[in-house]
C-alpha cells in the first residue's frame, strides 16, 4: 500500500515537473520576444539583460527537461518493482506457498531448531511459570487480608 501511495507522489511530481517546464517554455518565449524588442530599441544595456534573462530561462528549460526524463526513468523503475513485489506477495498466497513453509519448518527442526507453536516443552513451562505467578498473587492478597481483619 505504501508503495502504491509512493508511486501516486511521483506522479504527481512528474506532473508538476511538466507543468512547470511548459510555464518556463512559455518565459522563455516571452523572453526571446522582448530581447527581439530590446534589439530594435538602440539600447545596448536593455538587450544584454534581456539576452541574461533569456539565457537563465534556457538554463532552467535543459534542467527541468533533464529532470522530468529522469523522474519518468525513476517512475518506470518504480512501477516494475511494486509489479515484481506484487508478483512476490501473489505467489507467496498460493496454495503451494503454505507447503513450502512446512517444508522450511521441517529442515529448522531437522537442524535442532523449534518452531514455537509446536514447542510443547516450553508451552508447558510458561503456563506453570504463570500458574505459580497467579498462585504467589492470590497468597499475597489472601495474607493481606487476614492481617487486615485480624487488625480489626
Amino acid at each position: 500500500m505504501e508503495a502504491k501511495l509512493g508511486l501516486d507522489r511521483m506522479r504527481e511530481a512528474l506532473g508538476a515537473t511538466a507543468h512547470e517546464l511548459t510555464a518556463e517554455r512559455k518565459r522563455l518565449e516571452d523572453a526571446e520576444r522582448r530581447g527581439r524588442l530590446a534589439a530594435q530599441v538602440p539600447d545596448a544595456e536593455t538587450v544584454a539583460v534581456a539576452e541574461r534573462f533569456a539565457m537563465r530561462h534556457r538554463e532552467r528549460l535543459v534542467v527541468l527537461t533533464r529532470k522530468l526524463e529522469v523522474q519518468r526513468d525513476e517512475l518506470a523503475l518504480a512501477e516494475r518493482e511494486l509489479e515484481e513485489l506484487a508478483g512476490h506477495y501473489r505467489a507467496s498466497n498460493r496454495p503451494d506457498a503454505d507447503g513450502n513453509l512446512r517444508a522450511a519448518w521441517r529442515e529448522v527442526e531437522a537442524a535442532g531448531g523449534v518452531r514455537p507453536e509446536t514447542d510443547l516443552e516450553s508451552e508447558l513451562l510458561r503456563a506453570q511459570t504463570e500458574r505459580r505467578l497467579m498462585e504467589e498473587a492470590v497468597e499475597a492478597q489472601l495474607a493481606q487480608l487476614k492481617k487486615k481483619l485480624g487488625k480489626q
